[in-house]
C-alpha cells in the first residue's frame, strides 16, 4: 500500500487544541534550500537544538572536576548520575565569566552570576528602572532561526521572583531571577506552572476564542486527546505502520504528561496549607517532579519542532532553597557561604548531584526520542551551568559546565576538555551559535571560538 506524504507541520486541531508532530519516516525531509535565511538543517534534514540550564550558588569544585582528561575520564561523585551517559557528554574545564565580577562595582556576585550567565556582558548595578546587560545567547539565536518555529524560544524556570526591587546588594531582582535577555534592558520572563507551558505549546493559534476553550476543556478535566480523537483518526490512513506505531507512543506519552500536570494540581490543591512554597494550581509541591515536569515540556516542544532553543533555570540566582526530599534542610545559598566546613561541602556536593540528577533525566529523555537515523538528543546542545565556581569565594573562572549532544554530528562528546585559565565562556557561546546557523560577530566578551568540540 502507498501512503501519501505527509507535511512536516502537520497538526492534530481539536476545540481550541491544536498538537505538533514528530518527524516521522512518511514525511519528506525538508531540504535545505527551503529554510529561511540563517536556518539550521543539518544535512539530514533534521534541526538543531539548543538549550542552556542555569543552577546557582557554584558547585563543591573538588566533588565536580575529573581528574583524567580526554576520554575515559572518571566521573566524579556529583557526576556520577550522568554514568549511562558518559558518552553523550563533554565536561569543559578553565571558562570564565568576567563580567561576573565585581570590576569596580563591590558586592552583589549573585545577580551577577544569573544576568551574566548567558550574555557575558557586566550588568549596571541599580536596583531601578535603568537595568543594562546584554542580549543573551539564546536571544542572539532566537532572531535567527526563532521564524522557522512556532515559537522562537521557551523560557523555564522553578522559581518565580520579581521583576524589580532590590535582591542583591542593590543590583534590581531582574538580575537575579532572569537568564535570558532580549536586549540590554529586555528581560525574558520565564514560565515556571507546567501547565500554562503545557496550555500554551497545544492552544490552537487558529481557534476563536481558544482561551474559552482551553477553559471549558480544563473545567470539565478533559485530555487534549479527546479533542484531537478525529484528526488522529484521519492521519492514521496516511501514515506507514512503523509511523502509526510511533503515533500512538508519542500520544500516550503527551496524555501521561497531562496527567502528571494533573495530579500536580490535584495535590496541590490538598496540600496547600502545609506547602512553605506555594504556587499556582499546576506547580507540583515535590521539587524533583516539577523539574522533571518542566524537563518533559522542553523534550516534547524540541520533539514537535515547537522551538529549538529554550532556557531552564533551576533555581533563582542566590536561591535559599532547601532540599528536604535529600535530607539537607538548610538554604542552598545559607550552605554554599560553608567556609570550608566539611559538614556544609557535604550537604552542597549532595544538591550538586540532586541538581545532576535531573540534568540525566532530561538527557535520558531526550536519548529515548527516536529522530531521522539517531535519537532527539543527538540533534541538541544541552549547556548546563553556573557562573560561579565556588558560591563562598564567589569566584567567576574555572566554571562548572557541562555540553551534552552531538549538535547533529558537529560535536565529539564523552571528553574532559580543560581550557587555559581565563578562556572566554562566550567563546562557548559563539562556537554553539555557528552550529545553529547564527553566526554572529561577537558575544559578550568573547575573544574567539571555543577549540576542541570536534576532533
Amino acid at each position: 500500500m502507498t501512503h501519501a506524504h505527509v507535511s512536516r507541520r502537520t497538526l492534530l486541531r481539536g476545540l481550541g487544541v491544536s498538537l505538533a508532530l514528530p518527524l516521522w519516516e512518511s514525511m519528506p525531509r525538508p531540504a535545505l534550500a527551503t529554510e529561511p535565511a540563517g536556518g539550521n538543517l543539518a544535512r539530514s534534514g533534521v534541526p538543531r537544538r539548543a538549550a542552556f540550564i542555569f543552577v546557582p550558588n557554584g558547585v563543591n569544585l573538588a566533588e565536580w572536576t575529573p581528574q583524567g582528561e580526554g576520554f575515559g575520564f572518571r566521573l566524579p561523585y556529583i557526576l556520577e548520575p550522568l554514568a549511562n551517559l558518559q558518552d553523550e557528554l563533554l565536561v569543559l574545564s578553565g571558562l570564565t565569566h568576567d563580567k561576573g565580577r565585581a570590576n569596580g562595582d563591590g558586592p552583589g556576585d549573585h545577580a551577577r552570576s544569573a544576568s551574566v550567565f548567558l550574555t557575558g556582558a557586566q550588568p549596571r548595578k541599580t536596583a531601578g528602572a535603568n537595568i543594562r546587560s546584554g542580549i543573551s545567547v539564546d536571544q542572539v539565536a532566537a532572531r535567527a532561526i526563532g521564524r522557522a518555529t512556532r515559537f522562537a524560544s521557551l523560557e523555564l524556570g522553578c522559581e518565580k521572583g520579581r521583576s524589580a526591587g532590590n535582591c542583591d546588594s542593590g543590583y534590581s531582582c531582574a538580575y537575579s531571577n532572569n537568564i535570558s535577555w532580549a536586549g540590554e534592558s529586555s528581560p525574558m520572563g520565564k514560565e515556571t506552572n507546567p501547565r500554562a507551558v503545557f496550555d500554551r505549546m497545544f492552544a490552537d493559534q487558529q481557534a476563536r476564542p481558544s482561551d474559552r476553550a482551553v477553559v471549558k476543556r480544563r473545567a470539565i478535566q478533559q485530555s487534549i486527546l479527546d479533542f484531537i480523537g478525529e484528526d488522529a483518526r484521519r492521519l492514521q490512513t496516511k501514515l506507514a505502520a512503523a509511523d502509526n506505531r510511533k503515533l500512538d507512543e508519542f500520544l500516550t506519552g503527551v496524555r501521561e504528561i497531562e496527567q502528571r500536570i494533573q495530579r500536580a494540581e490535584n495535590s496541590h490543591t490538598a496540600r496547600a496549607g502545609d506547602l512553605a512554597y506555594e504556587g499556582p494550581a499546576g506547580i507540583p509541591g515535590d521539587y524533583g517532579e516539577h523539574l522533571r515536569l518542566m524537563c518533559d515540556m522542553m523534550v516534547l516542544a524540541f520533539q514537535t519542532d515547537t522551538t529549538r532553543i529554550a532556557t531552564f533555570m533551576f533555581a533563582n540566582a542566590g536561591s535559599n532553597r532547601s532540599y528536604r526530599q535529600i535530607g539537607v534542610t538548610d538554604g542552598h545559598h545559607e550552605l554554599s557561604h560553608h567556609r570550608g566546613e566539611a559538614e556544609k561541602l557535604d550537604k552542597i556536593r549532595r544538591i550538586n548531584r540532586f541538581h545532576v540528577t535531573q540534568l540525566a533525566y532530561l538527557l535520558e529523555r531526550l536519548r529515548s526520542v527516536p529522530e531521522g537515523s539517531g535519537s532527539l538528543l543527538d540533534s541538541c546542545m544541552i549547556c548546563y551551568g553556573s557562573a560561579l565556581s565556588d558560591g563562598n569565594r564567589h569566584n567567576n573562572e574555572d566554571l562548572p559546565v557541562l555540553l551534552a549532544g552531538r549538535g547533529g554530528g558537529t560535536i565529539e562528546p564523552g571528553r574532559h576538555l580543560r581550557y587555559e585559565r581565563e578562556t572566554p565562556m562566550c567563546n562557548l557561546f559563539m562556537s554553539l551559535l555557528d552550529r545553529l546557523g547564527a553566526s554572529t560577530d561577537f558575544i559578550g566578551d568573547s575573544t574567539g571560538r571555543l577549540s576542541g568540540l570536534q576532533i
